[in-house]
């Protein structure tokens, strides 16, 4: 009798537990590096090639502002008119890089730190078309989908920052774009965010809409809140101007960065894998050697995106095998250089929510997990090869996140977990270890249980109606939107973004 009681006791005490809510068995920030595509012979034979581009063919087109500071930090001309990096400059950028650093959420306990092994999956893309809820058919992407998209994410605790995921195409003027997509990203997220800027002249006015949300002028730069995306290097080995004003404009204010390389194989960097992580490398580095003229170690996510085209047809591909190894050694050379790392993935080149999209995001999005990429970009909902984002995906993204962090987690080997005297047990007495309390304290400390993915019998989903799992997303997705509606702005700060800004609704 008494032991029923002891049972009976903890049953009470499970019920209680479960009905307050299971802890997150893995959690954003689990540990990568697992997946080694790369030999630390065959790094640096890639790290040895970039090198050798930077001092002997080096970077073109620099702005004149950029070529003074980079030949005062050591950088040389050569007999083509282009400046070259000679190892010493290089060697000292990787030195004084930071190499982890905070992404602020305006709730701290949102933030997330960047670098070592601790790997995040957020978002990036600037879709033009957004899969309609309703029609399930592609539309011009709308600054009320942006809105829609940020207060979505803000439920969705595995994707631990959001990048603006589509480009508001209803908005022509450029500056009212970007104003109005740095206001929906702190009106309806309290995570770190992040966005883009046309121009450097539009930075100083939004980081002042950024002081207003904050607290005060000043207030943004002493804690960021918004990174920026920048794309500095052009391939093949030359900057853009407008894209280096944009940098130097963002150290002057203390936003963090992540400056993004985006070759394409065969197009603009060469179609063997080896030969463009090498390129690829050589111009990411090119982009840390000019943060470092300017400010050095100021935070600088180093985002080595390799992308690949259909050699076929020259379209972006963003799904299959040759993109999940490139940017899974992406991530493995950054690691190795110790620096704070930034990948894509996820890139999925289907247009439905369909088999081709479960593949391409799992397998992608695992590779880069795996590999121990700090960031991965990309990673929720994205479609149509970037040209599409969808709601659906997101919180279907979501869960796979949830999943692959389970894989990264790994397997905890000890005497409990072991279990030799649970084994016997079973063994010796009711022959199952249903029920029994070891069976329990893993129930929810090793499992993670999908909200959307379908675990029921065939006869019980027919009798369901058959439900696939674009139909239960959908669901999810006009349940959120439904129900959550924040407003992380203050009647006062919205009144006097509005007073000053053109802010749309």
């Amino acid at each position: 009798m008494s032991a029923i009681r002891r049972r009976s006791g903890g049953r009470r005490d499970r019920l209680e537990q479960r009905a307050a809510g299971p802890v997150n068995p893995c959690p954003p920030g689990q540990t990568g590096g697992q997946y080694r595509p790369l030999t630390d012979a065959d790094i640096a034979a890639i790290y040895e090639t970039a090198l050798r581009l930077l001092a002997d063919l080096g970077m073109g087109e620099v702005p004149e502002r950029l070529a003074h500071d980079l030949m005062a930090a050591g950088a040389t001309h050569s007999d083509a008119g282009r400046v070259c990096f000679p190892k010493a400059l290089v060697d000292d950028a990787v030195a004084s890089a930071a190499k982890r650093f905070v992404l602020h959420g305006r709730d701290e306990a949102r933030s997330i730190e960047v670098g070592g092994a601790r790997v995040h999956f957020g978002t990036g893309g600037a879709a033009v078309q957004t899969l309609d809820l309703d029609t399930g058919r592609y539309r011009p992407s709308t600054l009320a989908d942006l809105h829609d998209f940020t207060r979505l994410q803000d439920t969705l605790e595995n994707v631990s920052w959001f990048t603006r995921c589509c480009v508001a195409t209803d908005l022509s003027d450029n500056f009212e774009l970007d104003i109005n997509t740095a206001y929906a990203l702190v009106k309806n997220t309290t995570k770190p965010v992040a966005t883009s800027f046309t121009l450097a002249d539009y930075v100083p006015p939004i980081v002042e809409m950024l002081d207003m949300v904050a607290g005060g002028t000043g207030a943004f730069s002493r804690r960021p809140f918004l990174k920026a995306h920048i794309s500095p290097v052009i391939s093949p080995m030359r900057y853009g101007e407008d894209a280096v004003d944009v940098v130097y404009a963002c150290i002057a204010h203390d936003i963090p960065i992540s400056n993004i390389t985006a070759a394409q194989s065969g197009a603009t960097a060469p179609a063997t894998l080896a030969g463009f992580l090498a390129q690829s490398l050589a111009e990411t580095l090119a982009s840390l050697v000019m943060v470092h003229a300017i400010r050095p170690g100021h935070p600088m996510v180093f985002s080595n995106w390799p992308l690949v085209i259909d050699l076929r047809t020259g379209a972006f591909a963003g799904g299959g095998g040759e993109i999940a190894v490139l940017n899974a050694a992406s991530a493995q050379i950054s690691n190795w250089l110790g620096l704070p790392s930034g990948v894509a993935a996820s890139m999925t080149d289907a247009k439905a929510i369909d088999a081709q999209y479960g593949m391409e995001k799992g397998l992608t999005a695992l590779a880069a997990g795996l590999a121990g990429g700090n960031l991965v970009y990309e990673s929720s909902g994205m479609t149509a090869s970037l040209l599409g984002a969808s709601f659906e995906a997101f919180v279907l993204d979501n869960e796979m996140h949830a999943a692959i962090y389970r894989a990264m987690r790994g397997i905890e080997v000890s005497e409990d977990t072991l279990g030799f005297e649970t084994i016997r047990e079973a063994v010796l007495g009711e022959g199952h270890f249903l029920g029994h309390a070891h069976t329990y304290a893993a129930m929810e400390r090793d499992y993670f249980y999908p909200k959307l993915a379908d675990r029921d019998a065939p006869m019980v989903w027919a009798e369901k109606g058959a439900p696939d799992i674009w139909m239960r997303a959908r669901e999810t997705v006009h349940a959120i939107l439904e129900s959550h509606r924040p407003d992380y702005l203050t009647a006062d700060q919205d009144a006097q973004i509005r007073a000053r800004f053109p802010i749309r609704d």
